[in-house]
């Protein structure tokens, strides 16, 4: 393991203890291309990593109050089957395609953090049942999928769907993502063990970076460090979707 793939793990641990989502977005990008890991076993080490970051960020939101259980159990069961209906579909595609339906994802995400404002709510929080299971449930297919924890998509659902604040929408969105991440990797342990003393490392290192994330997390700027993310994200994922369509031709 080198020197950039440890940085890269610290820096996906950050991303999730300093905004609750946007992290996971670059785990498998780095396994792959700095970490030279195949893509299919990089997906399962991508879940078991940012399960593991989201935990340790979702109890110490869950310390600070910054935490919905209603919500965080709708979205988590529903979450949970999605990421193991998502993990099943995993093999049915090639790694190149695979990678060319992330890079176009992480496009996408890149784009509407920079266009997107988060506004806080003044509403009080209400998760209805039928539309934050579904919302929890479409969240659970990609994480199986592709091995992201989604909180890129989460964070917007928690605000939309079920009324939290910013700030207790991020914290809730660790917790669904620890959950999601790990019937995620659990669907894809026997289709492609993790090489384990890199998944191990991997995710030290981002539990590092979420511990200082959450505890700087209400002193930085929040909307310039997503607009420095989002940066991050388009310019990794026009790499990847070049990468990849280049070598179709």
């Amino acid at each position: 393991m080198n020197i950039l793939t440890l940085i890269g793990a610290a820096f996906i641990g950050l991303s999730l203890g300093l905004t609750g989502a946007g992290g996971s977005i670059i785990t498998l990008p780095v396994l792959v291309y700095i970490a030279g890991v195949p893509a299919h076993e990089a997906v399962g080490i991508s879940l078991f990593v940012v399960g593991i970051a989201a935990l340790v960020g979702a109890i110490q939101r869950i310390r600070l109050g910054e935490f919905h259980a209603s919500a965080a159990l709708m979205f988590g069961t529903s979450g949970m089957m999605g990421a193991m209906i998502g993990a099943r579909l995993t093999s049915l595609v090639s790694g190149q395609v695979l990678l060319i339906f992330f890079a176009v994802l992480m496009l996408v995400v890149a784009l509407n953090m920079l266009l997107g404002a988060k506004k806080d709510l003044t509403l009080p929080a209400e998760c209805r049942l039928l539309r934050c299971l579904l919302a929890g449930l479409g969240v659970g297919v990609l994480t199986g999928f592709i091995g992201v924890g989604g909180g890129f998509l989460l964070v917007p659902a928690l605000i939309k769907f079920a009324r939290l604040p910013v700030r207790t929408a991020t914290g809730t969105s660790l917790t669904v993502i620890a959950f999601n991440s790990a019937s995620g990797f659990y669907s894809h342990f026997g289709q492609a063990p993790p090489h384990w003393s890199l998944a191990l490392i991997f995710a030290l290192m981002a539990v590092a970076g979420v511990v200082v994330g959450t505890a700087f997390a209400s002193r930085l700027p929040a909307k310039r460090l997503q607009q420095v993310f989002a940066i991050l994200v388009l310019t990794t994922g026009t790499y990847v979707l070049w990468q990849n369509v280049h070598s179709l031709s």
